[in-house]
């Protein structure tokens, strides 16, 4: 079945929508939430995606971009679910993610945040359409899907001192980016 029609079924508030969006998207949404989440509260937060979906679907109809609508709420909702069962403790690979973006990626909190935000993710869109099509791949799959170096160079067939390169190599371009455009102070 097509995007466009599970979609039509939402906002027909047809619940097959539902089961036809686990057949097409299940196993790929299950992915990005098990990078995050361990297979016991995998299953409960993929039945999360589902519902915030139906309840974002209408207003919303992501005809054109349907898994990475779907995947955005996946991570957010892995993201959201990791923080509160692990408030007290550190996991290390997303404190591992989180220094390696650390350096080029601005503080936030200020009253401005949410336009701040939206202004960043504009750069770094821009940043990363200007990469090449294996430097967009390596990175996304790195700090947008959570996999390792090794699951990376296993994907794509590099080494892994390559992929540990354009990743070191990206971080330091889009940090120069970011502080050219105002984004970063320079005593970071």
């Amino acid at each position: 079945m097509e995007d466009t029609e599970i979609v039509d079924l939402y906002l027909a508030r047809n619940e097959d929508a539902i089961v036809r969006t686990e057949e097409k998207y299940g196993r790929g949404l299950r992915k990005i939430i098990s990078s995050v989440l361990d297979d016991e509260a995998c299953k409960e937060c993929e039945n999360d995606v589902y519902l915030r979906a139906w309840d974002l679907i209408p207003p919303n109809e992501p005809r054109d971009h349907f898994f990475a609508f779907l995947g955005k709420i996946a991570r957010n909702l892995a993201i959201d679910e990791w923080r509160r069962t692990n408030a007290q403790k550190r996991k290390a690979t997303m404190i591992e993610l989180s220094e390696e973006l650390h350096e080029c990626m601005p503080a936030g909190n200020s009253v401005e945040g949410e336009v701040l935000a939206r202004e960043l993710k504009k750069a770094i869109n821009s940043f990363l359409s200007a990469r090449s099509q294996t430097e967009r791949k390596i990175f996304l799959r790195r700090y947008w899907y959570f996999d390792t170096v090794p699951e990376i160079s296993k994907r794509y067939g590099y080494t892994q001192g390559k992929v540990k390169s354009v990743l070191h190599r990206m971080r330091g371009e889009l940090k120069e980016v970011l502080e050219k455009e105002g984004y970063l102070n320079d005593d970071k």
